[in-house]
C-alpha cells in the first residue's frame, strides 16, 4: 500500500490565503504513484474539512460555500492514533467513521496557529510522524524577539533592537521611546513580534511615525519588536533542508521590492493573478553576489537553522548593508512560502524531489525518536509505604 500523506493548512491566521496556495502546490508536486494525498483545510475558525473539493483553488472564492463541499473532520490527541475522523459519522460501526488514516504529516500553515509550534505539538501528542521543526524549533523560529535572543547569544549577527510588549507600551511610553531613540536611533522597523508575509510591519523615521507604527503592530501581537534599519540594504534569501545534524543550504535569492521595505504585495501578488504564492514575487535567481558573500550568507543560514534545532525546510532571511558590507540575520521561516520550491529547483534538486525528502526526514526523525526513553519504568507507588523515603514520605499531607 502507498504511503498517505496528510497536508494540513490555511488555519486561524492572517497568512491564510498564502497556506492555501502553498498547499495545494505542495500537493500537486506530491509524486502519486508513491504517495496517497489527504488535503486538511483548517478554516479561519479552526474547523477541519477533507475532501477532493479542496483541490481547486477556485472553490476557495467561496470559503464558506467551499465547507458544503467538504466532510468535516478532526483527530484525537491520542498516543499512536493515526486516523482522521468524520465529525459527523457515517454509521454505527467505527470503520465507517474513519475518514483516513494518516501514515505522514506535512503541516504547510504560515504565521500563527500553524507555524509556530501549536498544531505541532498536537502531532508530537499523537506521535505521528510530520515534516518540518517541532515544537519548540517553530516556537523560537516563529517568534522573532526569542529567535534574535538565541541567535545573538551563538555569535549569528542580528541588527540592534528593543522589545516590549503592548501593555509596556501602554504604562511606559516616554521610557521605551526614549530608548529606541537613545540605544537604536531613526530610522526603525517595527514589527509584531509573531507574524510574517509583512503583515503589520512598517517603517518609522521619527517620533510621529514610530507611534502609528507601533499602533499598528500592536493590532496583531502582544509582543513587539523595533530593530534598527539598515537603510543601503540588500535583501538575500536562503532556504536550508534537512535536520541540524545534517542539512544543506540551497542557492541564494534576492527578492526585488518595490517600497522601503519587502511587502505582502511584493512578495505574493507579482503574478497576473496573485494565486502563485512566493513563487510569484520578483526575484533573482541565483543573487547576484561575489562567491565569498554567497558562501557566507550560506554559512549563517546554516548556523541559523543548526542553532534553532530546525527540520524540514526552512528559509533564512538576511540583510547585506551596501555601506558596510556586514551581514545580517534578519529572520527564519520554518515553513516557507511556496516550501521555497524555486530555490530548490535551481539548485538542482525538482519539487516532486524535495516532498519525498520532507517524508523520508519525518520518517527518519520518527525512527530516532522511538529509540528514545520516554518513561522511568519505577513506580514509586509500588515502593514500600512504611519508609520515610518512599510514598508515605513523599506524599505528606496528599489526601487520599
Amino acid at each position: 500500500m502507498k504511503t498517505n500523506i496528510g497536508v494540513f493548512f490555511g488555519g486561524r491566521s492572517t497568512e491564510h490565503e498564502i497556506s492555501v496556495i502553498s498547499a495545494n502546490q505542495a500537493i500537486n508536486a506530491i509524486d502519486k504513484t508513491k504517495y496517497d494525498v489527504t488535503p486538511v483545510y483548517v478554516t479561519k475558525e479552526g474547523r477541519w474539512f477533507t475532501g477532493d473539493a479542496l483541490l481547486d483553488l477556485r472553490n476557495y472564492r467561496d470559503m464558506k460555500g467551499l465547507e458544503k463541499l467538504a466532510e468535516e473532520v478532526y483527530m484525537r490527541p491520542v498516543y499512536g492514533d493515526y486516523n482522521l475522523y468524520y465529525s459527523n459519522p457515517k454509521g454505527m460501526f467505527s470503520k465507517k467513521n474513519v475518514a483516513a488514516r494518516l501514515d505522514v504529516v506535512i503541516p504547510v500553515f504560515h504565521g500563527a496557529n500553524g507555524e509556530d509550534g501549536t498544531f505541532q505539538g498536537i502531532l508530537q501528542e499523537i506521535d505521528i510522524p510530520f515534516a518540518g521543526c517541532d515544537t519548540l524549533s517553530s516556537a523560537n523560529g516563529m517568534d522573532k524577539i526569542t529567535m534574535k535572543m538565541i541567535l545573538r547569544e551563538n555569535d549569528i549577527p542580528v541588527v540592534d533592537y528593543v522589545w516590549f510588549t503592548d501593555r509596556q507600551w501602554f504604562s511606559q511610553r516616554d521610557a521605551l521611546i526614549e530608548k529606541i531613540e537613545k540605544q537604536i536611533g531613526y530610522p526603525v522597523i517595527v514589527k509584531p513580534a509573531n507574524l510574517g508575509s509583512s503583515i503589520g510591519i512598517g517603517c518609522a523615521h521619527d517620533r510621529s511615525q514610530l507611534l502609528e507604527k507601533v499602533e499598528d503592530a500592536g493590532r496583531y501581537a502582544t509582543r513587539i519588536i523595533v530593530e534598527h534599519m539598515v537603510e543601503q540594504l540588500q535583501e538575500i534569501n536562503c532556504s536550508v533542508l534537512g535536520d541540524c545534524d545534517e542539512y544543506q543550504t540551497s542557492v541564494l535569492e534576492e527578492p526585488i521590492k518595490t517600497t522601503e521595505i519587502l511587502s505582502y504585495t511584493d512578495k505574493y501578488m507579482g503574478g497576473s493573478k496573485g494565486t502563485e504564492g512566493m513563487q510569484a514575487s520578483q526575484k533573482k535567481i541565483p543573487a547576484d553576489l561575489p562567491a565569498d558573500v554567497t558562501a557566507e550568507i550560506q554559512r549563517l543560514a546554516g548556523e541559523t537553522f543548526r542553532v534553532l534545532s530546525c527540520h524540514g525546510v526552512s528559509r533564512v532571511d538576511v540583510i547585506v548593508d551596501r555601506a558596510t558590507g556586514k551581514i545580517y540575520v534578519n529572520e527564519i521561516n520554518t515553513i516557507p512560502g511556496s516550501l521555497s520550491f524555486y530555490l530548490w529547483e535551481a539548485s538542482g534538486l525538482s519539487f516532486p524531489g524535495l516532498m519525498d525528502r520532507l517524508v523520508a526526514l519525518a520518517v527518519k526523525r520518527k525512527n530516532s525518536q522511538d529509540r528514545k526513553t520516554t518513561s522511568f519504568s519505577q513506580n514509586i507507588f509500588a515502593l514500600g509505604g512504611g519508609s520515610k523515603g518512599g510514598v508515605k514520605g513523599g506524599l505528606k499531607g496528599v489526601k487520599a
